[in-house]
């Protein structure tokens, strides 16, 4: 069997001068508080706190990373634990992973082998890579480890060092976890919800109008109109600031942002209700309402996050059997100047708006992003983020975007993740590769390491608590 054990030197420079340089910028934030200000785990788990069962289930089905690879490999997604057409799963836990164990070498090289070695070593105490012959009896390990109350969530929230904890919320949503969680005296922490809109922009989406009635009830504002949708999300994005939000999420085809003028609004409403919405009036309403979410922002000071290019749901057989979320959402190209212009016209240098901006085609961190970053005061370049959140495309970012925006108008790191165990070794990555790249500045003497010190501390507390207005 091949030994489990992460290389202290992981991801740090070849070269003996500047590896010290990076392990000695690393040590000084190896053991920092976590800031997570993008994520997708459920709230509700740490208001239960109820043990994990499944090691499949919290481990590899959760996380669309993990299944896309083993789909491509030819693994049936029944077969990881997913539930084809609403039945009852057809895979044991056990079996889903051995699934895993037998193409763990699929990994190599992508950062989710470098997850789950540190996940797996780290958090579980494995001590050799899964494979087809250790598979049973790592798994009996995993569900003994998940069956003690030191692996319960909330434990494992305070042993992973998070501070803060974003969720990701429809606006229709109660919050009532998170109202509890703020109110539980035994819970040491921060779990803040973040305001996702995205099913209401688009007036050609098949649940757009349940989407409306369900706001309705929950703003007690009729959305039949658009003015009535307006007013419900504003009543909306009040209640998730009382129960702690500090920002929005939006993920849209595109970055339009033409705003309408409201009689015009209002037909494409109307008409979306009667079923009888053109593809080019749906257009122009998804880009005015990205437009009234940054007003919203402008008003209200949530910040914006922003992430186009996304082709969701790319294929429609696998969408129809097992749902969204199931790893075959794909890029597309990006674009973020010209049509952000209209929102940065208006709030771009509003001191309330703020505005992150996400990408999955890193060609527009040197030729949009960061430049837009290294003007506007409200706009700040985001992390690599999904597809780019390996070690290589962090460096990579950094390159393109130090040139023209440097550190402090960058996001902090960003997880995106809802396999909750995967946290910490997703941030203990990022802290690596700019400890390594932090450590080129100072071996060609850009900087000095006094300055290297400075930033590293910063990129992994100041910086995600400003951008986020954390506190």
């Amino acid at each position: 069997m091949t030994l489990l054990q992460p290389h202290p030197d992981r991801l740090f420079p070849s070269e003996p001068g500047q590896r010290d340089i990076a392990r000695r910028l690393y040590a000084e934030v190896a053991h920092a508080a976590i800031y997570s200000p993008h994520g997708h785990v459920d709230a509700r788990l740490l208001l239960d706190d109820e043990p994990f069962g499944d090691p499949a289930e919290l481990l590899v089905t959760p996380d669309h990373y993990v299944l896309r690879l083993l789909h491509a490999a030819g693994v049936p997604l029944d077969d990881l634990g997913l539930s084809r057409d609403g039945a009852a799963r057809t895979s044991s836990g056990r079996a889903v992973w051995r699934r895993l164990a037998e193409h763990w070498d699929l990994f190599l090289g992508t950062p989710v082998r470098f997850w789950f070695e540190s996940e797996l070593h780290d958090v579980f105490g494995l001590t050799e890579h899964p494979s087809a012959a250790n598979a049973d009896a790592q798994y009996d390990q995993l569900v003994d480890a998940l069956a003690r109350d030191a692996f319960r969530p909330r434990a494992l929230f305070e042993r992973f060092g998070i501070e803060v904890l974003a969720t990701t919320d429809d606006p229709a949503d109660d919050l009532s976890a998170h109202l509890a969680l703020r109110a539980d005296p035994r819970f040491r922490g921060r779990v803040l919800p973040t305001f996702r809109a995205d099913r209401y922009m688009d007036p050609s989406a098949a649940t757009w109008a349940d989407s409306l009635d369900r706001l309705a009830g929950a703003a007690d504002v009729d959305t039949t109109s658009y003015a009535g949708l307006l007013a419900a999300l504003r009543v909306r994005r009040a209640a998730f600031a009382a129960a702690g939000a500090t920002a929005t999420d939006t993920g849209v085809l595109d970055a339009g942002s033409t705003p309408l003028a409201a009689p015009d609004a209002e037909r494409i409403h109307a008409d979306a209700l009667r079923g009888m919405v053109t593809s080019e009036d749906a257009v122009a309403y998804r880009r005015n309402m990205l437009f009234r979410l940054a007003e919203m922002s402008a008003q209200d000071g949530l910040v914006m996050q922003l992430h186009p290019g996304v082709i969701r749901n790319h294929h429609a057989p696998t969408l129809s059997a097992f749902g969204p979320d199931t790893g075959h959402d794909l890029p597309d190209t990006g674009a973020f100047t010209r049509p952000l212009t209209p929102i940065l016209d208006a709030f771009g240098t509003d001191p309330t708006f703020r505005l992150v901006l996400f990408t999955v085609d890193e060609t527009t961190f040197s030729r949009e992003i960061a430049p837009l970053a290294g003007f506007y005061p409200s706009v700040y370049a985001g992390a690599p983020w999904w597809f780019l959140d390996s070690p290589a495309a962090i460096w990579r970012y950094r390159q393109a975007v130090t040139d023209s925006a440097g550190f402090t108008k960058t996001s902090g790191f960003i997880d995106d993740t809802r396999a909750y165990c995967s946290i910490p070794a997703r941030h203990d990555m990022s802290r690596r590769v700019d400890a390594a790249y932090l450590a080129s500045l100072v071996a060609t003497h850009q900087i000095t390491e006094d300055d290297a010190l400075a930033v590293a501390r910063r990129l992994v507390d100041e910086i995600p608590r400003t951008t986020f207005r954390l506190g």
